[in-house]
């Protein structure tokens, strides 16, 4: 072998047996540099100043940033469906939602018209319902409402698009529960297809007088009992249970937010006194819909929010509730921090664009309904 070969050979067997002993005295260990690349991450300035330009004093309150980043927002938006308004209300306020930035929205419930057998209609308007909503830059999840699912086909196409009409999810340690009222069976009003029909003629015809027609047609006794401020709501035995093991899987979870769309506290049911008795000593919020009108009630402790409208027809009461809104939620370590933020009051850069007006304020304005 030449000289200079077996001096290669050599070099490499030192390197192959002596190298390891080393590299381990001047490589620090991989489980030691992720620690300190982690402590330089937490060291990482956030917030700095020049302190010689502050030698005596500053002029701010405070240095505690409210940056916690367990602390999280997401909006819960109303009904659009019901009377949705030829004004686009829920069309604006998709992009509305947008310069806000939530990290996600949840409906409860209510977002096309429904009532009618003709699957093509209902494909129709969950399209259109769905195109809206693709606006968002966040996700969106869907409860269930009577005018969601109720016919026949308006059930099979929830099914085919969205899956279940109860489900859950956990987000930064807090329990996401949607509940679904429709899943038991109910009577309807006789003609219910045909006066849906008879509403949406008026409502691009004549929205005043659409306005007038269903405040009567909802004082109709059948209607009163289907859909009618604290109309009793039951809930299947298999929707309890499942609740019951949803709960009992997430035992420590830092707070319960359960949507539902109709508000079946005001006339709670078997079932939902039984859902009541399964969540006590858990911290725990209520949001529901259905009645286009906004109202809170606290029960023993426990704050229960009926959402107003995000561009449904307002059914007929009168007082501060006729809004269309959406409720911004912030998630504490104290809690949910909630502030409603009226959709009048949002609105770009740009500024206030009058031709707008109506659909941003329905209680005047250039092709108002009115609030009746």
């Amino acid at each position: 072998m030449k000289p200079k070969v077996m001096s290669q050979v050599a070099v490499g067997l030192f390197l192959v047996l002596v190298g390891p002993l080393l590299l381990s005295g001047c490589v620090k260990p991989a489980v030691e540099t992720d620690t300190i690349a982690q402590g330089e991450a937490e060291q990482a300035v956030v917030f700095s100043y020049d302190p010689a330009e502050f030698p005596e004093t500053k002029p701010w309150t405070s240095e505690n940033f409210k940056n916690n980043p367990d602390s999280f927002q997401f909006v819960v938006i109303g009904d659009r469906g019901g009377g949705a308004n030829p004004l686009g209300t829920f069309d604006i306020a998709m992009d509305q939602l947008n310069l806000l930035q939530p990290e996600f929205v949840i409906n409860v419930g209510d977002l096309i018209e429904g009532y009618t057998y003709d699957r093509a209609e209902v494909d129709t308007e969950w399209d259109e319902a769905e195109g809206i909503i693709a606006k968002l830059q966040m996700p969106f999840f869907y409860v269930r409402g009577n005018h969601d699912v109720n016919f026949p086909p308006t059930k099979e196409a929830w099914s085919e698009r969205f899956g279940p009409g109860y489900y859950h999810f956990v987000y930064k340690d807090v329990l996401f529960i949607a509940l679904d009222t429709e899943d038991a069976e109910r009577p309807f009003p006789p003609n219910m297809e045909e006066d849906i029909n008879t509403y949406n003629r008026l409502k691009n015809e004549d929205p005043d007088a659409a306005t007038a027609w269903l405040k009567e047609w909802l004082s109709t006794p059948e209607a009163i009992e289907a859909f009618g401020h604290g109309a009793k709501v039951e809930f299947p035995r298999t929707q309890v249970e499942w609740l019951e093991k949803t709960l009992a899987e997430n035992a420590d979870v830092r707070w319960t937010f359960l949507f539902l769309h109709e508000p079946v506290w005001e006339n709670p049911s078997e079932g939902f006194q039984g859902m009541q008795e399964l969540l006590e000593g858990r911290k725990h919020t209520f949001f529901a819909g259905h009645v286009h009108y906004y109202d809170y009630d606290d029960i023993d402790g426990i704050e229960y929010i009926t959402m107003g409208p995000a561009g449904a027809a307002f059914l007929g009461q009168d007082g501060p509730g006729n809004v269309d809104h959406i409720m911004w939620v912030t998630m504490t370590d104290d809690g949910p921090q909630m502030g409603n933020i009226a959709l009048k009051g949002l609105f770009d850069r740009k500024g206030l664009d009058p031709e707008m007006f109506g659909a941003y304020d329905r209680s005047g304005g250039p092709g108002s309904e009115g609030a009746h």
